[in-house]
């Protein structure tokens, strides 16, 4: 259990060095002329990636949820592809990379890195992390429920930054 906790701190650290990286690019967009929509959706999709941060642990405390290593390391495997993936969306955008769907006025669209071959790259590694990260330590009823909600809110997200996009 101490290891998984290590996995979930340092994942809770990922996200937060997110956090610093999507201000600094939301105040350069901003500076820039740039646009923000779908923020109602946004608090929804912060309280999912957070409950998936509480839950998956607390599954696996509170229901004794064992390390099943045939499961366990491939998931593992799949966590870190997965932050591999997302950092390599983040470096590819640069300063357009946002938590938030932000677009700036006369900007072209990205088609370099990941986004040669995936229109939402980042998106397959939150689906790919939302349900590997629980599965590492068997917390499948987190994995399940963060998914569904998942699946809910990329709906919703990737509508509104076709949209953003499209204007």
């Amino acid at each position: 259990m101490s290891a998984y906790a290590l996995l979930i701190g340092l994942v809770v650290l990922e996200r937060l060095a997110e956090l610093v990286v999507a201000r600094r690019n939301l105040a350069w967009a901003r500076s820039r002329g740039g646009i923000e929509y779908g923020r109602r959706h946004y608090p929804w999709i912060v309280l999912a990636h957070v409950a998936l941060l509480v839950a998956a642990p607390s599954e696996v405390w509170l229901l004794g949820r064992p390390f099943l290593p045939a499961l366990g390391w491939p998931m593992l495997a799949v966590v870190v592809l997965a932050q591999g993936l997302r950092w390599w969306c983040i470096a590819t955008l640069g300063h357009r990379w946002n938590t938030r769907v932000v677009v700036v006025p006369g900007m072209p669209l990205v088609d370099g890195g990941p986004y040669r071959w995936l229109r939402h790259p980042n998106y397959v590694a939150v689906v790919a992390e939302g349900v590997a990260l629980p599965l590492v330590h068997t917390a499948w009823l987190t994995a399940l429920a963060f998914t569904l909600v998942n699946a809910a809110l990329l709906t919703v997200r990737i509508r509104v930054e076709n949209a953003a996009l499209a204007s």
